[in-house]
């Protein structure tokens, strides 16, 4: 029975909607996933996990008069473990942040913070959502900036024309301002991808202040049309320099691909390799859409709480699909379909424990 009641706690059905933003954020920064990749995806599951415990610390009173039956409503999880455990899970997802470079452990930070102010503070105000998508972008920007924390980007510099070069050479990828500018890189390039998470995120977190009592049929159709523009920003493919390409060689001062010679057409002839990548984009993007809107129309036709609850279940299994279609837009298909991979847990275990 413990088990069990901190498993409804965590929220472990909604667990394995995690591990994809770091491999999004890995595959939207150009890089395959590495060591660093596997301690973001550590650290995400550790801060979620502080979160859903704190999430319920913090609503205990409201709890025990409309869902009674959760952990520590119900007398099975005392409220002082709860919050042990989401300080505990913090520490060491921080911990793991750590090990993968500063500037990971600054994103984790950042990503601590908001989840403490949102549970204990933002919830319940008009700053809610998007307290709750900004911690979802700051996940994926977890995975991008742990990921080639050694320091191999698309401007990295080329050999001989780092620090100690001479004068006016750019500085070394080991160096303290070279880990900022591979970081800062890291983040530019998964941003876009991130802003797509979080808007997901926003539009469920909305519907989600319904669930209790139902009666609202603005908030599902607002997710909906929201799933929709989301699920045509995901077919569209962003071009960008992945890791087994070579850059283009570069000074301190330029790169050197700068001449006026006539440069190739940027248009890449359709290959297999490339339908293939299309159709598996396309594939990911339909059962995103197909999750996540279906229970989110039945919620719009009748507002009432089990089907507000389960356009929520439906919004948040829909990351899973929504994740392995950002990291496909980049060419990433292998980590789309390793991310898709998680689909038959996350399903299996919503069936034992709601992930609401």
């Amino acid at each position: 029975m413990t088990a069990r009641a901190w498993a409804e706690l965590l929220r472990v059905s909604a667990l394995f909607t995690v591990p994809g933003d770091a491999l999004a954020g890995a595959a939207a920064s150009g890089r395959r996933p590495d060591r660093g990749t596997v301690l973001a995806v550590g650290a995400s599951l550790c801060l979620y996990e502080a979160g859903m415990a704190l999430n319920d610390w913090a609503d205990r009173e409201e709890d025990a008069v409309d869902r009674p039956h959760r952990p520590i409503p119900s007398g099975r999880i005392a409220p002082a473990a709860a919050l042990a455990a989401a300080g505990a899970l913090t520490a060491a997802g921080l911990g793991l942040a750590g090990l993968a470079g500063r500037p990971a452990l600054a994103v984790a930070t950042g990503l601590a913070a908001t989840v403490w102010a949102y549970d204990l503070r933002l919830k319940h105000t008009p700053a809610g959502p998007a307290a709750m998508a900004a911690a979802r972008g700051l996940d994926l920007l977890l995975g991008a900036t742990a990921t080639g924390r050694a320091g191999r980007t698309a401007g990295a510099v080329a050999p001989g024309t780092g620090a100690g070069a001479g004068a006016g050479a750019g500085p070394g990828p080991g160096s303290a301002r070279g880990t900022a500018q591979v970081a800062r890189g890291s983040v530019l390039g998964a941003l876009p991808a991130a802003g797509l998470l979080g808007a997901h995120t926003y539009a469920v977190t909305v519907v989600s202040r319904h669930e209790a009592h139902g009666g609202s049929t603005t908030a599902p159709l607002a997710a909906l049309a929201a799933v929709a523009a989301l699920g045509a920003a995901a077919l569209h493919t962003r071009q960008g320099r992945r890791e087994d390409q070579e850059p283009a060689p570069h000074t301190g001062f330029g790169r050197l691909d700068e001449s006026p010679l006539p440069r190739p057409s940027h248009r890449t002839p359709a290959t297999p390799a490339r339908t293939a990548s299309g159709l598996v984009r396309t594939a990911l993007t339909g059962s995103y859409v197909r999750t996540a809107a279906v229970p989110l129309l039945h919620a719009a036709l009748n507002p009432s709480p089990p089907l507000t609850q389960r356009a929520v279940g439906g919004g948040i299994r829909a990351m899973i699909p929504l994740q392995a279609a950002l990291a496909a837009r980049t060419g990433a298909v292998g980590t789309a379909l390793a991310v898709m991979g998680l689909v038959p847990i996350a399903r299996t275990l919503a069936r034992k424990v709601s992930p609401t």
